[in-house]
């Protein structure tokens, strides 16, 4: 009897111990699954990114590719629709060339005809251009005596190179254009050069315009560089492009007329040594990197676009949830009112109105904010970020409606001034080297900043 009560004693305490075991082991099954869904909804959050619910790029929309709405037809052929106003080649009051088309004898006895027998004429006009050659033009600086025996030279003019045959500043002018505005490659832009003008040019000699380019126009991104700073709403933005095999950053201030790229890394001193933001006491349009928060001299206007998007993706991610759809409505019908007193439709954003999208601004951030409480430590989830970032940058979100004839809702200006930028790479190939990275900026920001837009 007693060994038997000793092996139910022990037999109750193993099963004790295997329960104890069991017991955590689930605990850590159940803490890894818990990780787990957190980690496979992170990833299906990723994986749902798109241009039109983030910052990302069109071009990189692979697998969240936003969904085409379905066309609707109007029942009516393409084309010019019958009474639709036309927009032909109208003829110019003053051509450049006449010329005059006599018949030389008349049809019916074979008499002589001139144009003095003219009775009218019928007309027509023709654009085009006259054939593109290279014309060689020899200068000849002369050496002069003078009765009293003194030798004088006159010098060559400034814009001639001093090698005995060069290339001269039009056909130069047009090298750089090929090559940085139209993003044609150096041996493209050879082989156009020697087809179109008969210039025999090679590959090395349109490589080596771009840093004589460059040195030409730093005068005028000093200029540019100023008038920047005294500029009243400029848009800052950042993106990157590859050197050889290695990113860059390249840092981007622009208005409508204006532009300046420079290469530098993404941090506040890369921005710095643009020259431009340091200096600025206005109002700036940019994203919500956190980089442009530390210009404290200027005020700032954060990118409505981005913000939009932001909203859409916490739309998907919490469809039961309405915060979201209410702050995208106050800014939307905000921006429509701002557009309308630029439009000069409005003098200005009717009270009513205002406060009416700034309560339903408000109100959507707390309810979204009881629905997101803060967690423990410094990670927050990304809708808890978005909506923290609206409510303590208010001001920067809607300083658009206070000031809607100055003050731009997005930052869509910046982001055209940096699609040149991605369009290079993908034409002519990546940037060889950081010197050569640099020259081409700086000429694109100048030709950017002469052309009319």
């Amino acid at each position: 009897m007693v060994m038997s009560s000793g092996l139910e004693s022990a037999s109750r305490e193993d099963l004790l111990v295997l329960v104890g075991l069991l017991q955590r082991q689930n605990e850590e099954l159940a803490a890894a699954s818990e990780r787990l869904t957190a980690r496979v909804a992170e990833l299906e959050r990723r994986l749902g990114r798109s241009s039109g619910n983030s910052s990302m790029p069109p071009f990189s929309d692979t697998f969240g590719r936003p969904e085409k709405r379905p066309q609707i037809l109007s029942g009516r052929k393409r084309g010019r629709q019958p009474g639709a106003g036309g927009a032909g080649l109208a003829m110019a009051e003053n051509p450049d060339v006449t010329k005059d088309h006599v018949p030389a004898a008349c049809t019916g006895c074979g008499s002589a005809l001139g144009e003095s027998d003219s009775i009218g004429f019928e007309r027509r006009q023709v654009r085009d251009i006259p054939l593109t050659t290279v014309k060689v033009t020899e200068h000849r600086a002369h050496r002069c005596r003078c009765a009293c025996g003194t030798v004088t030279a006159e010098p060559m003019p400034g814009q001639i190179a001093g090698s005995p045959s060069s290339y001269g500043p039009d056909l130069r002018a047009l090298v750089i254009y090929l090559l940085v505005f139209q993003h044609i490659p150096v041996e493209r832009t050879a082989m156009l050069i020697r087809d179109v003008t008969g210039a025999e040019v090679s590959t090395g000699w349109v490589a080596s315009l771009l840093p004589e380019a460059a040195d030409l126009v730093e005068d005028s991104l000093n200029l540019i560089r100023a008038l920047l700073v005294m500029g009243h709403v400029p848009h800052a933005d950042e993106t990157t492009t590859r050197i050889g095999s290695t990113r860059r950053w390249l840092h981007m201030a622009c208005t409508d007329f204006l532009t300046l790229l420079h290469p530098a890394p993404r941090s506040r001193a890369g921005a710095n040594a643009g020259g431009v933001l340091p200096h600025y006491r206005g109002v700036l349009v940019h994203d919500s990197l956190s980089l442009y928060a530390g210009y404290g001299s200027c005020t700032h206007q954060l990118c409505g676009a981005h913000l939009i998007r932001e909203l859409t993706a916490a739309a998907e991610d919490f469809p039961d949830q309405k915060w979201h759809q209410q702050i995208r409505w106050a800014l939307a019908g905000l921006n429509t009112q701002a557009l309308r007193v630029r439009a000069g439709e409005i003098d200005e954003i009717a009270p009513g109105a205002m406060l009416l999208h700034l309560e339903a601004f408000h109100h959507g951030i707390t309810v979204g904010l009881s629905h997101h409480p803060r967690a423990e430590g410094r990670k927050q989830s990304t809708a808890r970020n978005l909506l923290e970032r609206l409510r303590d940058q208010a001001h920067a979100v809607l300083r658009f409606a206070d000031d809607p004839r100055h003050v731009p809702f997005t930052n869509n200006c910046g982001e055209r001034a940096l699609r040149p930028v991605k369009t290079q790479p993908k034409i002519s190939g990546c940037h060889q080297s950081a010197d050569g990275t640099t020259a081409w900026l700086a000429v694109r920001s100048y030709l950017d900043s002469a052309r009319p837009r």
